[in-house]
């Protein structure tokens, strides 16, 4: 889970960590107690996930700030208490069940809705995301003085995660009260209100994945992930213009994928 490594181990002499404490440092040994905290509910800390849930829209910098914190203190960036995804979860079951209502879609087909969602939209994008920010951030946005550091594989899915959620709420809850009596009409004001929320969303995602990795300070010209925004406002453009309507798109074919 550590988005750092040294990659020159210095000798014991040097200050470097016993071989039992290198072993408690290791990526593997921090996943491992990642992954066994989540039988353990008594000892996640919901609270402080729900002040992240919220700053995640209102001031992600403050977000990315703790950590900052947490590598100080516990020498990893990601996070090591999976409350943060637990109550995710629990987001996009109640979020997907709301979308099957509007929908109107039977108890079996919003099922094969959530499990599409999760396990698809959020897990296997999440994956090749996380995955090509890993190889393009460690590939070239590596200061070359800073060759001993990497981004490692769970922080990149890390930032995801913070990404993702601004982005489910928005067009899996708040999307939700204006889709059968808005969105989904033909008129002009349908698709500009569907495809407005999609820009926010969109860019909410741009924007707060550029601030994870802008936050690690070993990192150079993290600038350039923003330029998507460019290319997606581009394309709102041109979906006013032709009167593409995303969202009356997502809604055909979720229920396609449900049949």
């Amino acid at each position: 889970m550590l988005p750092t490594t040294l990659v020159n181990s210095r000798s014991q002499g040097n200050g470097a960590l016993s071989p039992r404490d290198a072993a408690r440092h290791t990526a593997g040994a921090k996943r491992y107690k990642y992954l066994r905290r989540l039988f353990h509910f008594r000892q996640m800390d919901f609270e402080f996930a729900l002040w992240q849930m919220l700053y995640l829209f209102t001031s992600p910098q403050r977000v990315y700030r703790n950590f900052h914190y947490r590598k100080q203190t516990k020498d990893q960036w990601a996070r090591d208490d999976p409350a943060f995804l637990v109550l995710l979860s629990i987001w996009l079951c109640v979020s997907t069940v709301g979308f099957g209502f509007v929908l109107d879609m039977g108890f079996f087909e919003t099922i094969k809705l959530l499990l599409w969602v999760v396990f698809i939209d959020c897990v296997g994008v999440g994956l090749l995301i996380a995955t090509l920010m890993w190889f393009i951030s460690n590939k070239y946005l590596v200061k070359q003085q800073n060759r001993d550091y990497d981004v490692e594989w769970g922080y990149a899915f890390d930032v995801h995660l913070n990404a993702f959620y601004p982005l489910l709420v928005i067009l899996h809850f708040i999307q939700l009260f204006f889709i059968n009596y808005v969105i989904i009409s033909d008129s002009v004001i349908g698709y500009f209100v569907g495809n407005t929320l999609w820009l926010i969303a969109i860019g909410y995602y741009i924007y707060v994945t550029f601030l994870g990795y802008s936050a690690l300070p070993f990192l150079k010209n993290t600038a350039i992930l923003l330029y998507p925004f460019a290319v997606l406002i581009m394309l709102y453009l041109i979906s006013l213009a032709c009167g593409w309507n995303f969202t009356k798109m997502l809604c055909s074919f979720y229920k396609y994928r449900v049949k």
